[in-house]
């Protein structure tokens, strides 16, 4: 019999569309199942699974859900039944050999599970791949103890005491173990030195108490002593020194480092630059000391050299009266720098710094333009020297009252450097100067850009300046008391102290319920921290507190008297009340952290680092 081509066509096409329909048709029942587990409606996606499991093909399509299920509603003889199933059909899966013992530990059997668990982790222990997905499976079923001992077994059986650092630190992480976490950190830089980056942005966020601070750092010394040659843990001390503020211990380190590295006091450098930042002129200048008389060959004494008279600049500038004699002082050793060192980028910025002490220090105005004028037309100096050059010229045009010749020296700036860190300081001086002159709606103009600025600091202080305009001109609409406060500012900008108090304490007497009270007060408490009438200044800032506690320098003003209290007047029972008062009145504060530690510290709670040295 004779069977026509075009029948047999029909009929594959007929078949070919009862399978598709077929398939379909299950698909849709498997997406209507997950729809029923998905809205918590269990029953009715219970009794679809339970039909759709009977074909193996759809077992990867519902099996974590149906399982979940199961356990979820207590039916462990038919999970047990179904999972065993699975084993016997798919007899190298993983994945269904660890389900068969969930299904026991969750129905109580915790003993036959832990067997079960054992004896899986003994056999793949040196599967580097069935390792991490055996653990993994643990992490997500909150079975962490199971997971940390895949990888310590895993560990062991591979001798290599630091596989697995990174995942076992996350566990610990998770369980909040931090000081094994903090161990499988330090296992993981070992391994992956490069990263020491990560492990302090990550130890940063989450060791954010004192205490855990000062065990890292115990640990820390105790590695060192074990294992002198590795240079990791003495870098992540320097780290931990730095977190804590302790500068002369983070130096102790990076003295140690530049040694073994032959780095030639690079490390010390940096750790004096950070102390000088943060004021801590004493252990900056011992520091770049040391640089200086260690490394007298290298490229580092020449930086060091000019930082050390900068610590001391800035330590001369911190005290009041400022003593002439010793800036005239600083003033001849940078002429003995530049002259011993030539002119070169290092040395034009010391001509630099030479120039603005002659400008605010010494009344050599003259002298500064002259100098400054000198660095702009030097062929080698480059862009940057320049451009600050131009805006220091800005400044001591403003200290001679010529704020139009100001004006266009910060023009020539911003312009000629768009899109930078100094256009924007540029731009910044700018809308300051148009605020001294009262111009608020100009200097409003500026400060909307500068919001936007990429350079968070200056973003910060141009919202800063912009609140205090807008909260201040908003209900008064004469703007007088505002351009009187500015015109204080000023007279602050050009050293003219005496001037400032007289002018605040007329401001005072004119504007007694102005809301710029708050902003008087402080700015008069500031003045007296910088000629050293601390007592004064505790007044004004306690007045703060008591009277304008809703206002935005109140957390300021409080944490600054706790450091009035114990850095200058030496009244530490006093700081320590305000330092506990204030983490009762302002727990939002970013201040926080750092009353809390020097409240503890206050208390005895913890030894000084120098005593771990």
């Amino acid at each position: 019999m004779l069977i026509n081509r075009k029948t047999i066509s029909i009929t594959f096409l007929i078949s070919c569309f009862f399978i598709l329909e077929t398939f379909a048709q299950k698909n849709n029942e498997i997406q209507l199942a997950n729809e029923y587990y998905a809205q918590g409606e269990l029953t009715k996606a219970k009794d679809m699974y339970e039909s759709l499991a009977k074909e193996l093909k759809n077992i990867p399509l519902i099996h974590n859900n149906y399982l979940f299920i199961l356990l979820e509603t207590g039916d462990f003889k038919i999970a047990e039944k179904y999972v065993s199933r699975l084993m016997k059909k798919f007899p190298n899966n993983l994945y269904y050999e660890l389900d068969f013992g969930l299904v026991y530990w969750n129905q109580g059997e915790e003993d036959f599970a832990d067997v079960w668990f054992s004896d899986l982790i003994k056999n793949i222990k040196k599967d580097n791949y069935k390792t991490r997905i055996t653990a993994q499976y643990f992490v997500s079923k909150q079975l962490t103890e199971y997971a940390v001992t895949t990888f310590l077994q895993s560990r062991e059986a591979m001798s290599n005491p630091y596989l697995y650092a990174l995942e076992l630190a996350n566990i610990y992480r998770i369980t909040s173990e931090r000081e094994l976490m903090v161990e499988e950190y330090l296992n993981y830089i070992i391994q992956n030195p490069s990263n020491i980056g990560y492990v302090k942005n990550t130890l940063q966020n989450l060791l954010s108490k004192e205490e855990e601070l000062q065990s890292l750092e115990t640990l820390l010394y105790k590695k060192i002593q074990q294992q002198p040659e590795n240079t990791v843990y003495g870098e992540l001390l320097i780290w931990v020194s730095l977190q804590q503020k302790n500068f002369y211990a983070a130096f102790i380190q990076a003295k140690a480092l530049d040694k073994r590295l032959k780095t030639e006091g690079a490390r010390s450098n940096r750790i004096g630059l950070i102390a000088l930042d943060n004021t801590d002129f004493d252990v900056a200048i011992t520091i770049f000391t040391y640089v200086i008389k260690q490394y007298p060959q290298s490229v580092n004494y020449i930086r060091a050299k000019m930082y050390l008279i900068k610590a001391y600049e800035e330590r001369v500038r911190g005290t009041y009266p400022v003593d002439e004699r010793e800036i005239r002082n600083l003033v001849i050793d940078y002429k003995i720098f530049i002259e011993e060192i030539g002119i070169n980028r290092n040395t034009l910025e010391a001509l630099r710094n030479k120039a603005l002490l002659h400008a605010f220090y010494l009344d050599e105005k003259d002298t500064a333009i002259q100098i400054l004028n000198d660095i702009i037309d030097t062929p080698r100096a480059d862009k940057t020297i320049k451009s600050k050059s131009k805006m220091d010229l800005g400044d001591i045009h403003l200290l001679l009252n010529e704020p139009w010749e100001s004006v266009l020296y910060y023009a020539q700036v911003e312009k000629s450097n768009k899109d930078t860190r100094i256009g924007y300081e540029a731009k910044l001086k700018n809308a300051k100067l148009s605020y001294y002159k009262g111009d608020f709606a100009l200097a409003q103009e500026h400060l909307d850009i500068l919001k936007q600025a990429t350079t968070r600091e200056i973003a910060n202080d141009a919202m800063e300046l912009s609140i205090l305009i807008k909260d201040n001109i908003a209900l008064d609409s004469s703007t007088q008391a505002m351009k009187e406060y500015a015109a204080v500012d000023l007279l602050l900008f050009q050293n003219k102290t005496d001037e400032a108090l007289a002018a605040i304490k007329l401001v005072k007497e004119k504007y007694g319920d102005h809301s710029l009270m708050d902003e008087i007060l402080w700015l008069e408490a500031k003045i007296n921290i910088d000629i050293g009438n601390f007592e004064t200044a505790a007044t004004l800032l306690d007045e703060i507190v008591k009277h304008y506690a809703y206002d935005i320098w109140s957390d300021d003003a409080y944490f600054r008297l706790g450091d009035l209290y114990e850095k200058q007047i030496g009244d530490l029972e006093k700081a320590k009340e305000v330092y506990h008062d204030f983490l009762t009145k302002f727990p939002g504060s970013v201040y926080v952290a750092e009353a809390r530690k020097r409240f503890r510290q206050l208390r005895g709670d913890f030894k000084p680092a120098e005593e771990l040295l």
